[in-house]
């Protein structure tokens, strides 16, 4: 599977040669550089471990920094991706080339935190009149069953913290590949806020 750390920089829209208008995130693919390699014989699967991002040197421990000694500067990131399709070696750095003949790919980032919400926002609930003297109006209403056991079951959805999580946006269309500024333009929306740290993937639904 290929893939690559990126960081989201924001929407805008971009114009095909039929002047229709398409929606597409930016993606920076900041520089990529292979820290490891994990082989079947040694660690028991297949794998590529690359890291990304600036970060001050006394801002990680020995033991993290430890890891890119033969392989330069300390990443802030350092994902692993299971499967890599390309041969890579430690030290080797990748770019949005990567995915000059990919179509479809997904994205992983954590979503945009909300704080502690409701049921109507948090899930969607109708909630009950908005009359005067409703008393009904935002409340989730009952939770427990009327018989026994008369308790509220756990996973029942209710108030409380919402979004800042991790999530996959699957099967988006790459409209563009830029090689010059290392970008990556992909059709929709991604999840989280602007700057924060995205994984790319090659679709595997695709």
């Amino acid at each position: 599977m290929l893939g690559l750390i990126g960081k989201k920089v924001g929407m805008t829209q971009v114009f095909d040669a039929n002047g229709r208008l398409t929606p597409v995130t930016v993606i920076k693919i900041e520089d990529n550089v292979v820290v490891a390699n994990r082989t079947e014989e040694k660690n028991g699967y297949s794998a590529a471990v690359l890291g990304s991002g600036e970060v001050k040197k006394n801002r990680v421990t020995k033991p993290y920094a430890g890891q890119f000694k033969n392989v330069g500067d300390v990443k802030k990131t350092m994902i692993e991706f299971r499967d890599f399709e390309n041969e890579v070696a430690p030290g080797d750095h990748l770019g949005v080339d990567l995915f000059k003949d990919v179509t479809y790919v997904d994205v992983t980032g954590t979503s945009k935190g909300k704080g502690y919400q409701g049921g109507m926002k948090r899930y969607g609930f109708g909630g009950g009149r908005a009359t005067h003297g409703s008393k009904f109006h935002r409340d989730l209403g009952g939770t427990a069953m009327s018989s026994t056991p008369s308790h509220t079951f756990k996973g029942h959805r209710m108030a409380g913290h919402m979004g800042n999580v991790r999530t996959t946006v699957q099967n988006l269309k790459v409209v563009a590949v830029d090689s010059e500024m290392q970008v990556l333009m992909v059709k929709g929306a991604i999840p989280g806020p602007a700057q924060s740290t995205v994984v790319v993937k090659k679709a595997v639904k695709k």
